[in-house]
């Protein structure tokens, strides 16, 4: 596997939350389904770099970068920043 498809999903999911803040911003403000969505996105696009973050620290140590995983949420939202 290549970074492709996941660099491809951190795209869409941008893209995703670019719209739903645009709409936001249209004057209706954030619904509580968007809200919850946009969360969501938030999360996905944790679990995405994280993996990324993954894959390349393990080429960079001269291992497989199939042996990344994607962590659960809990893991990386109790990252810091």
């Amino acid at each position: 596997m290549t970074d492709q498809p996941v660099t491809e999903r951190v795209n869409a999911l941008a893209a995703e939350e670019e719209d739903l803040w645009a709409r936001a911003g249209d004057g209706d403000g954030v619904t509580p389904g968007e809200r919850r969505r946009l969360e969501e996105i938030g999360v996905e696009l944790d679990q995405c770099f994280d993996f990324l973050h993954q894959r390349q620290a393990r080429r960079a140590a001269g291992l497989d970068p199939e042996g990344a995983r994607v962590r659960p949420p809990d893991v990386v939202e109790g990252y810091e920043q």
